[in-house]
């Protein structure tokens, strides 16, 4: 069995020199701060419920099945870039796979969303979580990346993805989300030497999940810090801002030891103030910053200097505007962001009732720019 899982793991590392060649590198080419023909978009959780081709197939598997199998995975990835004329595609997984993988219960519970029934109640329960072999316990993913890409046939990149330290925390320890975050910023406080244990623990987990991703092939990185609204500026320092900086510096040492190619990397701390994200934009350890619909796009240039790629920021809820609206509104974020070093994209993950016609009016209203 060893040997089996060994030739698939050489199999589907080696795979990426012979993926199709890119057809459209607009995505990447922002990122790194290149001209652009158009503005490039693509959209978060843009695998989802809003889709019927992906409702229809979620009656046949539960959420987590299509995550944990590769040809599943890649399907539901594909869906979104067969109907739109979207600028990148991501690999469809869930940032909870990582606690999954450290030993803890994750269920996704329909009308209630991720469950872990078993948080962890106090540092004691840290004895509960283990180290992952990331290739072996997380190694389906790889595999979806991989198919996923020889599936695309070069017409978008891929994104790989993952939660950052303090967002994965925050879920296992309150067990599920929360309005307040109350339980997990508590630890902060609490047993703050504990706090950075368990972020670091998690920081290396996530270091060896994202080599693996660009070796299986993807070409792109996001790190998800969808908790930062609960850190001040204090807290943000502390607490995130130094383990999402080691993931950008040791993933690419990693790649550089191994003689891999570096990818563009992605950081979106959703409600971050202007502050944290200035000091994460102004450390340049990420080609780019995700910023939510809060945020000024005049305000994000001025702060951030001209040397980051910013991406966002549309309100979700605004897709549920008519048509013509939506087109002016994405035209009209474009507009004030410029064509240079700007990825489209919503503030947070699409909701699960947008209409299609306000993701295809979305997406013209930005290529209009």
């Amino acid at each position: 069995m060893q040997n089996k899982r060994s030739t698939f793991v050489t199999k589907y590392w080696m795979a990426q020199h012979n993926f199709p060649p890119l057809k459209n590198d607009r995505f990447l080419r922002a990122a790194r701060g290149e001209d652009v023909d158009k503005i490039p978009v693509w959209i978060m959780r843009q695998a989802g419920r809003y889709l019927p081709e992906f409702r229809e197939f979620r009656t046949k598997h539960d959420f987590f099945t299509i995550c944990q199998t590769p040809e599943y995975a890649c399907e539901v990835t594909l869906q979104p870039i067969r109907r739109f004329e979207l600028d990148a595609s991501i690999i469809f997984s869930d940032i909870l796979v990582i606690p999954q993988a450290m030993g803890l219960t994750v269920e996704m519970r329909p009308g209630v969303g991720p469950v872990l029934p078993e948080p962890l109640a106090n540092p004691s329960d840290m004895s509960r979580l283990k180290r992952p072999d990331v290739e072996k316990d997380l190694g389906y993913v790889g595999k979806a990346i991989t198919l996923t890409r020889h599936s695309l046939e070069g017409k978008v990149p891929l994104i790989g993805f993952t939660g950052a330290p303090w967002t994965l925390m925050g879920y296992m320890i309150q067990g599920g989300g929360s309005s307040t975050m109350a339980q997990a910023r508590s630890w902060l406080y609490r047993y703050p030497e504990k706090s950075i244990e368990l972020l670091q623990l998690i920081t290396d987990i996530v270091i060896e999940y994202l080599v693996m991703q660009v070796k299986a092939g993807a070409q792109a990185l996001q790190i998800f810090e969808s908790h930062a609204d609960y850190l001040n500026d204090e807290l943000f320092k502390k607490y995130c801002f130094p383990f999402v900086k080691q993931i950008s510096e040791r993933v690419r040492a990693k790649l550089d030891e191994l003689k891999i190619a570096k990818v563009p990397m992605i950081v979106f701390p959703r409600g971050a103030t202007l502050n944290s994200l200035e000091l994460l934009a102004k450390d340049h350890s990420y080609e780019v910053i995700g910023v939510d619909w809060n945020v000024d796009p005049v305000e994000a240039r001025q702060r951030f200097g001209p040397d980051v790629t910013v991406q966002g920021n549309m309100d979700p809820c605004a897709m549920y505007a008519n048509e013509n609206e939506v087109f002016k509104r994405a035209k009209e974020i474009g507009e004030k962001f410029g064509k240079t070093r700007y990825i489209a994209n919503l503030g947070h993950g699409i909701l699960p009732d947008t209409p299609i016609v306000s993701v295809e009016a979305f997406i013209k209203g930005v290529h209009s720019v």
